[in-house]
């Protein structure tokens, strides 16, 4: 779940100076441009009908309706989403974006709105890998510019790139990489949809990290409005329903 881009080449991405728009632009635009990927389940996809959804989808245009203007969903690779926001793409990034030191340099975010863990994810039969330390020498099928790329090029894997969560679990079961770390509210719901599926956690970071909605820096108002209309949906129940429907439990905390 927590996306944290780190390479030197996303870095150099962000070096823009293009700024995306301020409160009073969204407002009077009438639109809230939301960046995001599409292909990350449960927090960003398209159903069978082809719409877009997700706990993150739903959370955005919450978020846009108390701000009072309409969601308008850019849909992006991953590695893009942020240095898009820096080419002023879209006014925010709804999309699992971790809240770091690094980050919060160059952009403004909201307050956490979800919290979740880092897991160890194996085929069943796997019998090699019981923990992050033996990822020493293995094939960890990752985003490259992810925070848990970085999990496991430190554990001493090789990483296989690939776009996403479902792209990852799927190079595990077809053996093409030994393990991938990822989200485990991803993996949840992975298991929800496929209860079969021959895969299983073997280990969880102990320390959960938080996301936040992120837009470019120096915008105190769009900031303090989008913590506003969270704090309402909390207040009010929108929030925990959304976190029900996607995960059964509230995931905020």
């Amino acid at each position: 779940m927590k996306r944290l881009v780190t390479t030197a080449v996303a870095l150099l991405a962000l070096a823009g100076t293009a700024a995306a728009g301020s409160l009073a632009d969204i407002k009077s635009a009438g639109t809230f441009r939301i960046g995001t990927e599409g292909t990350y389940a449960p927090f960003t996809f398209h159903d069978q009908s082809g719409a877009l959804v997700g706990f993150d989808v739903e959370i955005g245009r919450e978020v846009a309706k108390r701000l009072g203007v309409e969601p308008q969903f850019v849909e992006g690779k991953w590695d893009g989403l942020i240095a898009g926001l820096a080419a002023d793409r879209y006014d925010a990034v709804i999309n699992q974006v971790g809240i770091t030191e690094e980050r919060q340099q160059r952009f403004d975010f909201s307050e956490p709105y979800i919290v979740s863990k880092a897991v160890l994810i194996v085929k069943d039969d796997n019998t090699d890998i019981a923990s992050f330390e033996d990822l020493s020498g293995k094939r960890a099928a990752q985003s490259l510019t992810s925070n848990y790329g970085k999990i496991a090029e430190g554990a001493g894997a090789s990483l296989v790139g690939t776009d996403g969560f479902d792209q990852s679990i799927q190079l595990v079961l077809t053996g093409r990489a030994d393990a991938t770390v990822n989200d485990n509210l991803s993996f949840l719901d992975f298991k929800k949809q496929q209860p079969n599926a021959p895969v299983k956690v073997v280990a969880t970071q102990d320390e959960a990290s938080a996301s936040g909605i992120i837009v470019q820096k120096d915008n105190p108002e769009l900031v303090a409005d989008i913590n506003k209309a969270l704090k309402a949906m909390k207040a009010d129940g929108t929030y925990q329903a959304i976190s029900q429907k996607y995960f059964g439990a509230d995931v905020s905390q």
